[in-house]
């Protein structure tokens, strides 16, 4: 029996996660080395989906692996804290100075703990957030309308739409009072990979400040574009942040970060935010992301950037629409899941919407494999055939 019937029989629709699936089913991994992957019938693609963003350095780099495997020999987790996550938090906090971090264990968990920790600080219920971007799979940060999302989820969100001042303005100034924390992605990957105008961005931040709300910058994705996050581009200084994915070295991973007083909620006490986590902040994930994030300096992320960006360039030149800054883009095509065989048979695996991420372990060979790939199916002329 194919590993195709054994997941059917035992998982619904053959995965775990809904954003890999492709029909009629998506190939299976059974190796990680470097930029490449391999699959369960030996085919080999250069990974430009990089679980997601998250695996900055492609996978299995040596560094990462030793960090990880030196912190499981003394154990893999424990019911007391230790070392590994304050060093964790302290380099986080040299990196963007963002005084305070709590750790979890996936970028879902991070928002969930994020909007927590905004209610519990402001006393507010609404959270403002905006239509397309994606935010994990929590009720208040998805559509209202998914299966299985209660009916009084939406009571509590203020769903607007993308980059709309005008909105914005005028539902701050009708429930502003009841705002705890605007939340935005400035790069949304689901929306299209646009970049927030940076008056928008000023705009909003006043707005907040104005009306008593926090601002809550989602970088789990964007982390990785600026040592700090993309928000430091902005020169933005939100309330909150949360973050993932870099930050674990390939391990599960989800943080958030603020101010001592924002986050004193989570301070234990009597009426404060109790908020556990079997293997929230696990030796192995503390060592790896740890180690991740120091070969990932300003210098290598401005390398990984400027190729993203020459990448880009070159795709636009080949008459390929493409969205997305620095080291993520995001093609845009017609029919992603047409798109996603494409680039995988000729040797590129992508995202399923059209997302591509890259890593510091391409090469120039690489990125020309890519090009040449993601052309041959989206630039001019190209033959739409496989």
């Amino acid at each position: 029996m194919s590993v195709v019937d054994r997941a059917r029989r035992v998982l619904p629709g053959g995965n775990t996660r809904t954003t890999l699936f492709v029909p009629p089913h998506p190939p299976y991994a059974v190796r990680g080395e470097g930029a490449i992957v391999t699959d369960h019938t030996g085919h080999q693609v250069i990974d430009c989906n990089n679980n997601y963003t998250s695996l900055i350095h492609g996978h299995a780099h040596p560094e990462i692996l030793g960090a990880a495997t030196e912190a499981a020999r003394s154990g893999t987790a424990f019911g007391l804290p230790t070392a590994s996550e304050v060093a964790l938090a302290e380099h986080l906090r040299d990196r963007t100075g963002i005084e305070q971090w709590r750790f979890c264990n996936s970028g879902t968990e991070a928002v969930l703990m994020l909007l927590r920790a905004a209610r519990a600080r402001t006393g507010r219920d609404l959270i403002v957030r905006f239509d397309g971007s994606y935010h994990g799979t929590g009720d208040a940060v998805v559509s209202p309308d998914a299966p299985g999302v209660a009916r009084s989820a939406p009571d509590s969100v203020l769903v607007l739409p993308q980059h709309d001042l005008e909105a914005l303005t005028a539902a701050m100034r009708e429930h502003g009072d009841r705002v705890a924390a605007v939340l935005i992605d400035l790069m949304p990957n689901r929306a299209g990979l646009n970049p927030a105008d940076p008056a928008y961005v000023t705009a909003l931040r006043e707005l907040t400040r104005q009306h008593g709300a926090l601002l809550a910058v989602d970088e789990v994705i964007t982390f990785r574009l600026h040592e700090g996050g993309l928000h430091k581009q902005y020169g933005l200084q939100p309330d909150l942040v949360s973050v993932g994915k870099v930050i674990g070295g390939g391990f599960p991973v989800g943080a958030i970060g603020g101010s001592a007083d924002v986050l004193s909620p989570f301070v234990p006490a009597p009426g404060a935010v109790s908020w556990g986590g079997t293997f929230s902040a696990n030796p192995v994930t503390m060592a790896a992301g740890l180690t991740a994030l120091s070969l990932f300096g300003s210098h290598e992320i401005a390398e990984l950037n400027r190729r993203g960006d020459q990448l880009r360039a070159r795709l636009r030149d080949a008459g390929v629409t493409v969205n997305g800054s620095g080291s993520l883009l995001r093609l845009m095509a017609p029919d992603p899941t047409d798109l996603w065989w494409n680039l995988y048979r000729r040797g590129v695996l992508g995202g399923t919407n059209g997302l591509l991420a890259l890593s510091t372990a391409m090469s120039p060979v690489h990125l020309d494999q890519i090009a040449d790939a993601v052309t041959a199916v989206l630039g001019r002329g190209a033959d739409h055939r496989v």
